[in-house]
């Protein structure tokens, strides 16, 4: 037997059968198909950052409770890495990111820096902001590229990440063009993005809630999940002004996001109870 010619007819077999799969069923169905990505959620402890001054432990067991899968710092109340990594697998939760201070990543703290989040179990060092030096001209978001990228290729072999994380200046005009592209263009692909929308429609920029989920595809590691409505500033995903369901197909689909990942800063009730209408208002979406 001819066991060559017998393979080459069971491929081209097969390859007529999928064809004809595949064009049985419509473009539509293939994107809802790949649409069904699942990307789990996460809770920026800022939300809940009262909540976690006075009891860490309880916080971290009821955002457990509610059903989110990890959260991410900003700041650590005091408790060392082995503490915080304790405290988290207590509650079964895992670490989506924290918010890091650029001087933490800096030669002389980066070691520290890198040895807490890797015992914490957390991959993603996401710088929240930038102090005026950094960013005050064009040319100044041109040499913090340059910083980063730097920093990325440091920490890149340890299996961790840097990215940055915008409020709305970043999508106001500065030298001739928005300091988001500037930034982003100039420094490695290797610099990554978490996109916080509700920060960015603070901006004058017409479509800024989608148009960034474009422009840098496969590089936006996390969103920050957060409502933004001109008219009712109590509202939550799903009753606010933003195109939700573009926004999950655009990060399902083309923006590479690893984590949905909540923020909710008003407290026009307790924390802890937005929170949780925010995750179940996701989950009712299918993104639980």
């Amino acid at each position: 037997m001819n066991t060559q010619l017998t393979t080459r007819r069971h491929f081209l077999k097969r390859s007529a059968t999928l064809a004809a799969v595949v064009g049985a069923v419509s473009p539509s169905a293939l994107f809802a198909a790949e649409a069904k990505k699942k990307i789990p959620l996460g809770l920026q402890l800022y939300s809940v950052r009262k909540d976690c001054e006075k009891d860490l432990p309880a916080v971290l067991n009821k955002v457990g409770k509610i059903g989110y899968k990890a959260v991410e710092f900003a700041g650590y109340y005091g408790r060392d890495a082995k503490t915080m990594r304790k405290l988290l697998d207590d509650a079964g939760l895992g670490c989506c990111g924290t918010h890091t201070q650029i001087d933490t990543l800096l030669p002389d703290k980066l070691e520290r820096t890198v040895e807490y989040n890797k015992t914490i179990g957390n991959k993603y060092l996401i710088v929240p902001g930038l102090p005026e030096k950094y960013r005050k001209t064009k040319e100044d978001w041109e040499k913090t590229a340059d910083l980063f990228t730097e920093i990325a290729a440091k920490v890149k072999p340890q299996g961790m990440v840097v990215g940055y994380h915008n409020h709305s200046a970043e999508f106001e005009p500065l030298g001739g063009e928005l300091p988001w592209n500037t930034f982003f263009n100039r420094a490695s692909s290797d610099v990554k993005i978490q996109f916080d929308i509700g920060n960015a429609m603070h901006a004058k920029t017409p479509g800024v809630a989608t148009t960034y989920l474009k422009k840098f595809p496969g590089r936006v590691v996390s969103i920050h999940a957060k409502p933004h409505s001109k008219s009712n500033p109590n509202a939550l995903i799903g009753n606010d002004d933003l195109p939700w369901n573009e926004i999950f197909n655009l990060c399902e689909n083309v923006s590479g996001v690893e984590w949905y990942i909540v923020e909710y800063e008003l407290e026009n009730e307790p924390p802890l109870i937005s929170v949780e209408k925010l995750h179940k208002i996701l989950c009712e979406l299918g993104k639980c």
